[in-house]
């Protein structure tokens, strides 16, 4: 019992992966780089006069820099190696969960209000280049995400990562990578995508794309190979469940962490189009009382004109027909 106790690590129990945390010297580098960027942004929007909301400060630290600090550095790090379900539910949270996060936080918008007019206009210009515009072109970002999770788990990617340290920290940063470059574009308000993504697109792109992101995990639940299986066979702790088992565990807790982003992903990018339309409409009805001009007879009191929507063939006489047939 002594020798087992000085090989494996104790019972993973609820209260273990809990308590149990490691640094992450490369993982603190990239949240400390990016919650930095994050907040000199914050600051000098708001040290303009400008306005930058609590939630997407907020949604950028905890859900975002949070996930990743969890991910990296909480019990699921501590026991990845000797349990394949903690490593299934970091590498999704990577994917899926920490750029979601990051995405509310809608940084792209954050640096073009925060850096001088010509940073900014560089900014733009690369977001529109041919390169980012391929990567975040919304067919192959979702792609490239279905990619790098089905390289990772049928490929020797990830029992490679397990022995190497330093592939292990790339393999972290591909994942976050990989999601960002469909989540980031699809929520920012910087227009990052091709004029034809319009809201209802958007809102049709995440639902294709929670479907999508389903099938990793459908795929290593039901795969009857072992991923990984000469490494987790060989440190497979005795309390552990069967090999076998602790991938289904790990595919089922993918299947369902994809399933649960994709609900608030879809939710935000409602939303956002409710926001647009509101928009839309208050400016429509500026428009509407701007030209409802009276005038003066000589006889009388001031009066209107015939009104123009009678015969206007466009959007907004449509409008106000509609609204003045309902009065």
């Amino acid at each position: 019992m002594s020798e087992l106790s000085a090989v494996y690590l104790p019972e993973a129990t609820t209260g273990r992966l809990l308590g149990s945390w490691q640094p992450d010297v490369p993982a603190l580098l990239l949240v400390a780089v990016l919650g930095g960027l994050y907040g000199w942004g914050v600051v000098r929007v708001r040290g303009r006069g400008g306005a930058w909301p609590h939630t997407r400060l907020v949604a950028f630290v905890l859900l975002g820099l949070g996930t990743i600090v969890v991910a990296t550095m909480s019990g699921l790090a501590v026991y990845d190696r000797e349990l394949f379900w903690p490593a299934a539910v970091q590498n999704v949270g990577l994917d899926l969960l920490a750029p979601l996060g990051l995405a509310l936080g809608d940084p792209l918008r954050l640096a073009v209000e925060a850096l001088p007019e010509g940073g900014a206009n560089r900014l733009r210009r690369v977001l529109t280049g041919r390169l980012v515009g391929l990567l975040t072109f919304p067919l192959v970002s979702t792609a490239l995400v279905l990619a790098t999770e089905l390289t990772l788990y049928f490929t020797p990617y990830f029992a490679t990562a397990l022995r190497v340290g330093w592939l292990h920290e790339l393999m972290y940063l591909h994942l976050l990578v990989a999601g960002c470059l469909f989540v980031l574009p699809v929520l920012s308000r910087e227009q990052a995508l091709p004029a034809w993504c319009t809201h209802p697109v958007r809102a049709a792109l995440v639902f294709l794309d929670g479907v999508v992101d389903a099938v990793p995990g459908l795929a290593v639940m039901t795969h009857g190979t072992l991923i990984a299986g000469a490494w987790y066979l060989h440190h497979a702790p005795p309390w552990s469940p069967d090999v076998l088992h602790d991938q289904q565990l790990g595919g089922g807790a993918m299947l369902g962490i994809a399933e649960l982003v994709a609900v608030p992903f879809l939710l935000a990018v409602l939303a956002q189009w409710m926001r647009a339309e509101r928009a839309r409409t208050a400016v429509l009805d500026r428009r509407l009382d701007s030209e409802l001009v009276p005038t003066a007879t000589r006889e009388g009191p001031a009066d209107l004109v015939r009104p123009w929507w009678e015969t206007e063939a466009g959007e907004v006489g449509e409008r106000m027909r509609r609204q003045r047939l309902g009065d």
